[in-house]
């Protein structure tokens, strides 16, 4: 006896299943970026899709994406300095990415403000960036001298604690400065 041909295409030859799958893991990429944004349209078309292996999954990431959304968007900042500490906070957890756009658009806002600057001197540190940590630690310390104290306790500048470099800045030649600025010369006046 010859089989009937099943009527039924199987999940893997449904285009719409392949098209709401490719929607599903693009919103995924976007997810774990934290660009939650971009992954909401995704998982609303693999909704709007139903097919009903992702609708599921993808109802509570959308959720998820919605929550992050609307708690981003709730967070205004009555002060810079508020500002910054949540931007701090998110570093603290291991988010550089959404710690680092607060941090530019902080200094965007204020590029004289010395603490954004050792944020992001200490945030270049945290993600490898050395030289640009060095370069923006010697701006914040050219803004503030003071923070050569902070900088020395600083667990976020460990990456550095060999580098010649780092010393240099946190404990200068004072003899160098008078020097540079001409009140010594090292010969005595005739």
């Amino acid at each position: 006896m010859a089989q009937k041909p099943t009527a039924k295409k199987s999940v893997a030859e449904d285009p719409r299943y392949t098209q709401a799958l490719q929607s599903y893991e693009a919103g995924l990429r976007a997810m774990q970026e934290h660009k939650f944004d971009k992954a909401k349209p995704h998982f609303q078309k693999v909704i709007a899709s139903a097919v009903r292996e992702l609708v599921d999954r993808a109802n509570v990431h959308l959720t998820t994406c919605n929550q992050h959304l609307e708690r981003n968007a709730s967070t205004q900042f009555k002060t810079a300095e508020e500002h910054f500490d949540f931007a701090v906070s998110l570093m603290n957890v291991g988010d550089y990415v959404t710690a680092r756009e607060h941090l530019e658009k902080l200094l965007k806002q204020n590029a004289k403000a010395d603490y954004v600057v050792y944020g992001l001197a200490a945030l270049d540190c945290l993600t490898g960036h050395v030289e640009d940590s060095l370069r923006r630690l010697d701006e914040a310390l050219r803004l503030n001298p003071q923070l050569r104290f902070q900088a020395r306790n600083d667990s976020d500048f460990q990456n550095l604690a060999e580098d010649p470099r780092f010393t240099e800045l946190l404990y200068p030649d004072p003899g160098a400065e008078l020097v540079a600025d001409g009140n010594f010369s090292g010969d005595e006046p005739a």
